[in-house]
């Protein structure tokens, strides 16, 4: 399916002010770290929210890191099949 490019928006510039990690531990004794960063901003024109605030559209992507997991979840790893020099 093709996605049809916004038609109707302007490009907002931003500046990072912070981009904070969320910690979530799963029932499996997981922990993971999770954050969205965001890359690209349109406000849509003429489009408002219920409250009157003007609609944006993101693009972003989500960063996952593992951060403790419990031994019996974990496998032994495989050997490096990259070559020493």
């Amino acid at each position: 399916m093709r996605v049809q490019p916004i038609q109707d928006g302007k490009e907002v510039d931003f500046d990072v002010i912070g981009e904070d990690w969320n910690t979530y531990r799963l029932k499996d004794g997981t922990i993971l770290k999770v954050k969205l960063v965001l890359a690209g901003v349109i406000r849509l024109n003429n489009k408002f929210d219920p409250l009157g605030n003007p609609i944006y559209m993101i693009k972003s992507t989500n960063v996952v890191r593992v951060m403790d997991v419990p031994e019996e979840l974990k496998r032994k790893p495989k050997p490096s099949s990259t070559p020493t020099v």
